[in-house]
């Protein structure tokens, strides 16, 4: 059997920046543990896979996996396999719809950009889990968590500056005993709003190079803390990545661009 498979990097207009993600557009499903074995094989941080939408709801149903487990929501992945939808499947659309396990995710091009408009999860100071500090090997001048967003998996700690964001370099096993998910860093940019980072082992993902979902909790909290609701992030990974964010009430937006890297087939 011959599947599709691309890899796209996201939030970037070269490749070798940005996130990549596998794509595999498909007519049918995949067996569950057939998906997640190639997610695994990929060893990308997420590989998508969707399918036409039978229910009518969207244009497409979406799911995303990364090397260990299937997720509730992805950014990076979304934005790439919006880039092909566009560039391949749908050239004459201007805005598609994704079917997902965090609803109906809408996907607009502007230009070269492609803008996602996702739930917003307003962050909520929390109390900072034992040992967290010793595994990030800094202390975070405050830290959230996001009761809106369904698993509640993930910790935003806040740092003082873009240095220590960028000099943060944590005990992955210590991180991987901890009770939490994952936990982005971040604090104020010297050039743009605000910086970030991701750390999520327990997702089979050391350091993810950009990740939208995060900018669920992200944009909502430098909305406020910064009095503005148009904002410039900067995932500072060793690839790197750029989002322009904006705070639309109860919604999020995120546009980035794409550049394919490897189009062809999986033989399984």
């Amino acid at each position: 059997m011959r599947v599709p498979i691309y890899q796209i990097d996201a939030f970037t207009d070269k490749v070798f920046a940005g996130n990549p993600a596998a794509i595999c557009p498909l007519y049918s499903w995949l067996t569950d543990p057939t998906m997640q074995s190639i997610a695994a094989e990929n060893n990308l941080a997420e590989t998508a896979f969707f399918v036409p939408d039978e229910t009518g709801e969207a244009d497409f149903h979406l799911r995303w996996f990364t090397p260990a487990v299937e997720v509730d929501l992805c950014g990076h992945a979304t934005l790439a396999s919006a880039a092909l939808i566009f560039d391949d499947l749908m050239p004459d659309k201007n805005e598609i719809s994704f079917r997902t396990r965090s609803g109906i995710l809408r996907v607009r091009r502007d230009g070269a950009y492609y803008v996602m408009n996702f739930p917003s999860y307003p962050p909520a100071p929390c109390k900072v889990p034992d040992g967290l500090c010793e595994a990030l090997g800094v202390t975070p001048v405050a830290l959230f968590d996001a009761p809106q967003e369904p698993e509640r998996d993930r910790l935003m700690a806040v740092l003082e500056n873009e240095d220590q964001v960028r000099t943060v370099s944590p005990d992955f096993g210590l991180l991987k005993k901890l009770p939490t998910v994952s936990v982005m860093v971040t604090a104020p940019g010297w050039n743009v709003d605000f910086v970030s980072r991701y750390f999520a082992p327990n997702h089979g993902i050391n350091e993810d190079p950009v990740t939208g979902s995060n900018h669920c909790l992200l944009i909502p909290y430098w909305a406020e803390r910064l009095g503005k609701k148009e904002l410039l992030g900067r995932q500072i990974s060793a690839r790197g990545g750029e989002l322009k964010c904006s705070l639309k009430g109860d919604r999020v937006e995120m546009a980035g661009k794409a550049a394919r890297y490897l189009s062809g087939y999986i033989e399984i």
